[in-house]
């Protein structure tokens, strides 16, 4: 609130309402180049081939500070392959290569909230020799700092009785709720009676799918779906491999101060951790699967709101000169889901063994470019499938192949401008491979593109304003009754403000309806100030 009283009397009082923004203010992307090699521990037996690898990206801690970012995390791995020397001939190998990198980040400082994306590029192991393998990955990173702030915005003026204002309706979408949480899943699965039991966990892969995230008052209500793999060896006689899959349905909330039912939600949610144990059932004997996994939740709610700015004001007895700065507004134009389906053909090497049966089928979607176009925005990627699966050798058992599924998807938009800024957040919403024969699997997949798309809005906002006395001199020069013609851009205002007269007092004095003139249209001004001179 400005208030401005002069020694007369004359007093402005400038209301203002803060609106929550929230603004990107610097963005920086990293690849990293991890490589480490790994001994096969003495328990385990030497390596012959390798089936298939598995990386995941563990982020241990993000510190900001004055100019840079510090972080912390390891790529954790895990090696399915074939042994010679023993009776079974699949086994597995785990590890991870932690990674400490500072960031540089001009505009960052410690206050920042930080948003963290990553991409596992690409991920290869070499067998080195029989007991010693390379493992070497490179993940693109990207990080942003964000700063929500109020705009403090002049909505409307009071004081002295000749004080004239002009205000203008905004849309605008204001940020209500900005925060990171977790939420915790725990479940216990018991493997079907026709299993035997499990020996030792030689791999296992946690999706998410059907994630159906509310808002509610002061909390946020989740379910969902974990798609849950288990490749086990049993306790049976040379501990042959056994698998299970299963859908694992999970609800629940957490709460949200500030959160209300009516607000739009902008939530990621991804899995940051998982932890998969066996343990013995009500019998002693081991056939429990323990499952904790934890999703971390990046947490944005918006309001919409019709905003009234002050555009402009000026007084008919004094000189009242308002002062103006740009101010930068958001307006919520789509949140949508836009959903695409593939379907492609993927054929194993010549050199791998045949496809007898399919176990388990994993993809993740990379997206190559992103670019508006007429009517929406054009979101070109691959879906990165892996498939594992049982062979038709009895030494190796086991195998895996993978293949690139090129999609295009058109997100339609309507409405988009020059100053539109957009966010998709691409999902694989399902995945399932059919067998054709030995050589060849037919996939067919979903994908989900969450898009959510502003539109940036430059406005002038009165800061201040300053009064000044009228130049009398210069008034009394002014005849006291001028007729004139409406030139380009004029407008009933301008005329009024610069006459030191009203809009109501024109447009009584014209008997005019409408505020809208045009070019030549002809006015008589009567001076309204005669009263003071």
């Amino acid at each position: 609130m400005l208030v401005i009283e002069d020694k007369e009397g004359f007093f402005v009082e400038l209301l203002k309402k803060n609106i929550h923004m929230n603004k990107l203010k610097c963005k920086s992307s990293v690849q990293l180049t991890l490589d480490d090699d790994f001994n096969v521990p003495d328990v385990k037996p030497d390596i012959s081939s390798m089936i298939k690898e598995q990386g995941n990206i563990i982020i241990y801690e993000i510190k900001p500070m004055n100019g840079k970012l510090m972080v912390k995390g390891a790529l954790q791995f895990n090696i399915l392959y074939i042994s010679e020397e023993d009776t079974r001939p699949v086994h597995h190998l785990s590890g991870e290569i932690p990674f400490e990198e500072s960031i540089n980040m001009d505009e960052a400082c410690a206050e920042d909230n930080i948003i963290v994306k990553w991409e596992l590029e690409d991920l290869n192991t070499g067998l080195i020799n029989s007991r010693k393998v390379s493992v070497k990955a490179i993940v693109s990173f990207v990080f942003a700092a964000e700063d929500v702030y109020d705009e403090e915005t002049a909505i409307a003026v009071e004081g002295d009785s000749n004080l004239q204002s002009k205000t203008k309706q905004m849309n605008i979408t204001q940020i209500a709720v900005n925060k990171k949480d977790t939420f915790r899943i725990k479940d216990e699965i018991s493997i079907p009676s026709n299993k035997p039991n499990i020996f030792e966990i030689l791999y296992s892969e946690v999706d998410l799918r059907n994630t159906d995230i509310r808002m509610q008052d002061e909390k946020i209500s989740l379910k969902g779906e974990l798609m849950l793999f288990v490749l086990y060896a049993s306790e049976d006689e040379e501990h042959p491999i056994q698998y299970i899959e299963t859908d694992v349905p999970f609800s629940g909330s957490v709460d949200c101060n500030g959160c209300l039912e009516e607000m739009i939600p902008d939530i990621d949610i991804s899995i940051n951790s998982k932890d998969i144990e066996v343990k013995p059932d009500a019998d002693g004997e081991e056939r429990v699967i323990d499952l904790e996994v934890v999703l971390n939740l990046d947490i944005k709610a918006y309001e919409e709101d019709e905003l009234e700015i002050l555009c402009d004001v000026y007084s008919t007895a004094k000189d009242v000169v308002p002062t103006f700065k740009d101010a930068f507004y958001e307006n919520l134009l789509v949140k949508n889901n836009s959903k695409a389906r593939i379907t492609d053909r993927i054929k194993k090497s010549d050199a791998q063994p045949g496809i007898m049966q399919i176990c388990n089928a994993y993809g993740s979607v990379k997206v190559d470019e992103m670019q508006v176009v007429d009517g929406g925005i054009e979101v070109d990627g691959v879906i990165e499938v892996q498939v594992m699966y049982i062979s038709d050798e009895d030494r190796k058992p086991l195998s895996s192949i993978k293949g690139m599924i090129p999609f295009t998807q058109t997100i339609e938009v309507k409405q988009m401008g020059n100053n539109s800024y957009f966010d998709v957040k691409p999902n694989l919403e399902s995945i399932s491979v059919i067998l054709l024969d030995s050589d060849e699997v037919e996939v067919k997949a979903g994908v989900n593109l969450a898009t959510i798309v502003f539109d940036r809005i430059a406005e002038p906002i009165i800061t201040e304003v300053t009064e000044h006395d009228i130049d009398f001199a210069k008034l009394q020069e002014m005849p006291s009754v001028v007729g004139y013609i409406a030139k380009a851009n004029d407008s009933l205002w301008s005329i009024a403000k610069k006459y030191y007269t009203t809009v109501d007092t024109i447009k009584e004095i014209n008997q005019l309806e409408q505020e809208s003139i045009k070019v030549g249209d002809k006015i008589l001004i009567v001076k309204a100030v005669d009263a003071i001179l």
